[in-house]
């Protein structure tokens, strides 16, 4: 694979840092580069404005409103934004459910769904895992009754990104109990607004309610709002769960946390010197240099051949989570004690310098979740053993 960019990619690289230049909010910037929290208004208003401009989705096909981009340019674009300090496009719409639709959808659903995605209108998000069926998603039990033109859909999903401020929901349900795991699962297309869907928050490590419980109760769904073929929703699962461990790689937000570590590690002093002149440190930062140029590589070897080989997306999952939680404990430990402490905003106590550790802090505690979801990193190293060497 040849990675030196063309000079049409190059200046298309430019091109985009050109405009995220002119256009990201600095307050937003800031916030993002400091590892603070944005509001929902504020990502939604990211996506309006790459939309006005071209931008909302680069990879997608021309004839849904992208540009029909090349996964090596999306990669360039994403490297971009996150390197300005721009937010992460919502991945649930843009990334995972698009695709699916394009793929498995009927006109009517492409028509419907695809256009607010795109311009920042709808936020979606994703009914995978249930309690009991996690990293083994073929046990799930929330059901599907057929009634009418209606399914009824009963059941919990658990670790619910963001939910709480989702128009819909993308689910996973049992159609058919008699059949095995895997044959008897549809998606279904459900607003969020339906009688009978109860949203419950969860506070995590860093104190948000990032996540939630989502409770189905005789929730009535159109049948018009199925994706696919009724039972064959495995098929749909396993399609769209590679774009989403793919995703979970997360190159580019990794490269931004590493760029921060540097520059706490130069700014920071340990014995009178800077903490980056410190053998140790040095030699650490180093290996993670390294080990995140490998990923990048293996990251866009599978952007360029993407059917190549089944296991890369799980490779991608694991390393790219080993190594964002990798640059985070480092840059943990190079803040020093302040570490030790969550500052709250409204703290009398609360300082300038301490914005940028709570977001160090704060981002250490939520990356802990990195190994376990998209399929737990023990999961996907027995898919790479079973397909390489059979085990």
């Amino acid at each position: 694979m040849n990675l030196e960019l063309s000079e049409a990619d190059r200046q298309f690289q430019e091109q985009v840092r050109a405009f995220v230049t002119a256009h990201l909010p600095a307050d937003i910037a800031e916030r993002q580069l400091n590892g603070g929290k944005l509001a929902p208004a504020e990502v939604l208003q990211w996506q309006r404005i790459l939309y006005e401009q071209g931008y909302g989705a680069i990879h997608w096909p021309t004839a849904f409103g992208g540009q029909d981009a090349s996964p090596l340019r999306q990669y360039l674009f994403e490297l971009e934004c996150a390197l300005a300090g721009a937010p992460m496009q919502l991945s649930f719409g843009v990334r995972m459910l698009a695709p699916v639709l394009m793929r498995f959808g009927t006109p009517e659903q492409q028509r419907q769904f695809l256009p607010s995605i795109l311009n920042g209108t709808t936020w979606w998000c994703q009914g995978y895992s249930e309690p009991g069926a996690g990293s083994d998603l073929a046990s799930l039990r929330t059901s599907a009754v057929l009634d009418g033109d209606h399914y009824v859909v009963n059941g919990q999903k658990c670790w619910n990104t963001l939910g709480q401020h989702a128009d819909w929901i993308f689910c996973l349900v049992r159609t058919d109990a008699s059949s095995k795991p895997q044959r008897g699962i549809s998606m279904l297309l459900i607003d969020m607004k339906t009688p009978g869907i109860t949203v419950r928050p969860t506070v995590l490590l860093d104190g948000t309610a990032e996540v939630n419980d989502i409770y189905f109760d005789n929730v009535r769904v159109p049948v018009t709002q199925r994706v696919g073929v009724e039972n064959d929703g495995w098929t749909i699962a396993k399609f769209l769960l590679v774009h989403e461990r793919t995703n979970i790689a997360g190159v580019p937000w990794s490269k931004r946390d590493f760029a921060r570590l540097l520059r706490i590690a130069q700014s920071r002093s340990r014995d009178g010197r800077p903490l980056l002149d410190d053998p140790d440190f040095r030699a650490r930062i180093a290996r993670l240099q390294i080990d995140l140029d490998v990923l990048e590589y293996t990251n866009l070897r599978m952007l360029s051949a993407p059917t190549a080989d089944k296991t890369t997306p799980s490779i991608l999952k694991y390393r790219g989570s080993e190594i964002r939680q990798a640059i985070s404990a480092l840059t943990m430990e190079a803040i020093g004690r302040a570490a030790l402490r969550l500052p709250r905003p409204d703290d009398h106590e609360f300082a300038l310098d301490d914005e940028l550790t709570r977001g160090i802090t704060a981002s250490y505690l939520n990356l802990r979740k990195l190994s376990i979801y998209g399929g737990s990193n023990e999961i996907q190293k027995n898919i790479v053993s079973q397909v390489t060497i059979g085990l």
